[in-house]
């Protein structure tokens, strides 16, 4: 075709593989592969054999035992400030579970008030203050039941209040005794003190439960004004009582320091019991006044004032059925005589 190229005849059989450059290298077996063999070598020698080699096993890491953390011995979490944010966050969910506590306590007081209160719309629980005998022909003047109707805030102070007057109640029956022993080492002038301090045991203790004791029971179970500002005039007015049966004036039936000073010139075992009674009058006093400021701090908690005790009052005069009797009957009375 052209006269720069020629191709082989057709009938000849031309082997690539015959060519004596290929021949004299693939003959040879006992030389090395190619993967050893290096081309670019200036060695004159042949090419060094080819031997195989096993693969060896990779080396092992020596075998440590597992270190295992005994029940007492703290676990290791972290740095010790992940250490620290676990015992954070610890303390926090105890604090919430004792939370969730006082709600489900709280829930389970009020579960049974409204059960105690379940007996109907014209109904009202039974009366069991004072616990009196069945056999005994008064029975219970009041309900009182501080754990179902005093909120939980205010439970204990309603508790101190009641071992308060019955504190009070036991200082006026020992000086009773006082007086009596008064009165056995001077029949002339103790008759009098000991007339005067059977008067006061019958009469204060009631009255106190009555004028102050209820009141401030009754305010903070309902939150009333009215019964608040009661509970401070009447309890104030016992803490002056207090003050003066502390001081003890001769004849007025308290066993005050006066009178025992005056009974220690007369008998030493008289003048001991009634110095006893001296520093429960003294005790007395104290509590009273502390008792009278952690009230008002309290009561300056709560949503009370004089106007809703205003309120209050009007309330329940005009939803007394006697007193609007009354208001009515002087009404009708005023109209007729004007005509």
């Amino acid at each position: 075709m052209s006269k720069y190229t020629s191709f082989p005849d057709m009938m000849e059989d031309h082997n690539p593989f015959q060519d004596p450059a290929v021949t004299q290298h693939s003959s040879n077996t006992g030389y090395a592969t190619l993967d050893l063999y290096n081309p670019f070598d200036n060695n004159t020698g042949p090419p060094p054999p080819y031997e195989a080699t096993t693969p060896s096993a990779p080396p092992q890491p020596a075998e440590t035992p597992p270190s295992r953390t005994t029940p007492t011995e703290p676990r290791n979490y972290g740095s010790y400030n992940s250490q620290t944010a676990v015992n954070a966050t610890t303390a926090e969910l105890m604090k919430k579970q004792e939370e969730l506590e006082k709600k489900a306590k709280e829930l389970e007081r009020r579960e049974r008030e409204l059960e105690s209160h379940s007996l109907g719309p014209g109904a009202s629980c039974q009366n069991n203050w004072p616990p009196l005998p069945s056999f005994c022909p008064v029975g219970p003047c009041f309900y009182q039941d501080i754990n179902v109707e005093i909120t939980q805030r205010f439970q204990r102070i309603v508790t101190i209040m009641y071992y308060f007057w019955i504190f009070s109640t036991c200082t006026l029956l020992f000086n009773l005794i006082s007086s009596l022993a008064m009165f056995a080492v001077n029949t002339s002038g103790g008759g009098v003190g000991l007339g005067l301090a059977i008067l006061w045991a019958l009469l204060f203790t009631p009255c106190s439960f009555v004028c102050w004791y209820r009141p401030v029971y009754k305010a903070f179970r309902s939150d009333s004004s009215f019964n608040f500002f009661i509970f401070f005039f009447v309890f104030f007015a016992h803490v002056v009582v207090s003050v003066v049966m502390t001081i003890g004036i001769p004849g007025w039936g308290f066993s005050g320091w006066i009178v025992t000073f005056a009974a220690l010139s007369l008998s030493a075992p008289v003048g001991a019991i009634m110095m006893i009674n001296a520093i429960l009058f003294t005790a007395q006093t104290a509590m009273g006044v502390v008792m009278l400021k952690k009230v008002h701090s309290l009561y300056r908690q709560t949503d009370a004032s004089f106007q809703k005790a205003q309120a209050e009052f009007a309330t329940g005069v005009m939803s007394n059925q006697a007193m609007r009797q009354a208001a009515a009957t002087v009404a009708q009375e005023t109209f007729t005589a004007s005509r």
